[in-house]
């Protein structure tokens, strides 16, 4: 669906490019079937404060959770040495 606006004071070739451009529906999916839920299990364990300084200065830069961090690495390892 096109949808006609007039862009008479835009420079010609961004006119052209506005008017000629296509409404796209949206493809993303919603937020909730974004993150699979995964079987998960809570333990304790001891690292060492040079590892979770780390982190949590990766997680200050990202934004993303530093135990989250701690998570992916291990999955990714498990993933790597586990025999398919």
């Amino acid at each position: 669906m096109k949808q006609k606006t007039n862009y008479k004071k835009s420079p010609k070739n961004i006119a052209k490019a506005i008017e000629s451009s296509i409404i796209q529906e949206d493809f993303l999916p919603p937020p909730n079937k974004l993150i699979v839920k995964e079987e998960n299990s809570k333990v304790t364990i001891l690292l060492s404060n040079k590892s979770i300084n780390f982190f949590k200065n990766q997680s200050k830069k990202s934004g993303i959770p530093y135990q989250t961090m701690i998570k992916k690495v291990l999955d990714l390892y498990a993933n790597r040495f586990t025999e398919k």
